[in-house]
């Protein structure tokens, strides 16, 4: 098994070095790709260094079982033929093909057989919104079909990258310091901030983050779910946040949302607000599930449930669940 890692120098390219060695990924041998800024680089795997080469048009990808790819949309796009023409499996994190018909969009937890049928050999990984909320809502849609969902993110610096991250806690520092904020990243200054803005705002008033979270639900849950979605980016470092409001064609009872929940692959229940025991970021970075809490029914509607939720937006809203489906298609012999 032959893997290659095309971003390999970026946030989500590093968290795939470190899920691969903590899951004890099956592979003989790896290779990762870069930019022109990235090329040369050097990462230690598995007591293995491995140097960074330039990603071209060539045939650097003969032999590759598997290619993980987070650099990019546009890259993703102009790559794909390269990546895919001697039969890897593309896995590729961007948005570039999340809503094209002929590419599946898989979570694994909820639609896992969608990846083995993949006529241009591409897999799309979700974003990561909308995987930790689908995760979370497939075991209350299996007790009642889910009609609607509002649902508002709380998303931390990571999900705009390492640098994103980095300029984060530059602003506290200068701020402390009395220095000029820098502010490149994001529309507006972060620290001690939030921004109702991710992505570019659309003719309708959502912006394109908001509109995946639309879409990309609808197409992994095989449903006519209408979700409406407002997506902040908050100033935490890592994980990110969501509460969520659903209704149902039939009332679910806090109770039977919980053991559902509860017993969910991915899922993580930490419901105790008694004793102000909830999900928070800082205690769900570098985790691997969805935690979830305040669960509660909707005062203003029967058939309502409302729940937060809280998970690592660089490991299940990113990397891992890419991991996982290479995983699921290892298992059932379903790669090339």
């Amino acid at each position: 098994m032959k893997v290659a890692i095309v971003g390999a120098s970026g946030a989500v390219g590093q968290e795939f070095l470190r899920i691969l060695d903590e899951r004890n990924f099956p592979m003989d041998d790896l290779v990762l790709f870069g930019s022109e800024r990235s090329a040369g680089k050097k990462y230690t795997f598995r007591g293995k260094e491995y140097e960074v080469k330039l990603l071209q048009h060539n045939d650097d990808f003969k032999g590759v079982d598997i290619a993980f790819t987070s650099a990019g949309a546009g890259t993703s796009k102009e790559f794909a033929q390269d990546i895919t023409k001697y039969g890897a499996v593309m896995i590729d994190n961007s948005s570039a093909f999340r809503m094209d018909g002929d590419v599946p969009l898989v979570v694994p937890e909820c639609n896992a057989e969608d990846a083995l049928n993949r006529p241009r050999g591409i897999i799309a990984n979700p974003n990561c919104t909308t995987i930790m909320m689908v995760v979370v809502l497939q075991p209350l849609e299996k007790i009642s079909h889910i009609k609607r969902i509002h649902v508002s993110s709380y998303q931390s610096a990571s999900g705009a990258g390492a640098a994103a991250m980095a300029e984060l806690e530059q602003q506290y520092k200068e701020i402390i310091n009395n220095q000029p904020v820098t502010v490149k990243k994001f529309p507006h200054q972060l620290a001690y901030n939030v921004i109702p803005q991710i992505d570019v705002f659309q003719p309708n008033g959502y912006t394109k983050e908001e509109m995946k979270m639309y879409n990309e639900t609808r197409k992994i849950m095989h449903s006519d779910v209408k979700c409406s979605a407002t997506c902040v980016r908050v100033s935490s470092l890592r994980s990110h946040s969501e509460s969520v409001w659903i209704e149902t064609e039939k009332p679910i009872s806090v109770e039977e949302a919980q053991k559902a929940i509860s017993l969910a692959d991915g899922c993580t229940l930490v419901d105790d607000p008694k004793n102000l025991v909830y999900p928070m970021p800082l205690e769900t970075a570098g985790k691997d599930d969805v935690f979830v809490g305040r669960v509660r029914k909707d005062i203003s509607d029967e058939n309502g449930l409302t729940l937060w939720l809280s998970g690592d937006q660089i490991r299940k809203g990113a990397a891992l669940n890419a991991v996982q489906i290479a995983e699921y298609l290892i298992k059932v012999g379903n790669v090339k």
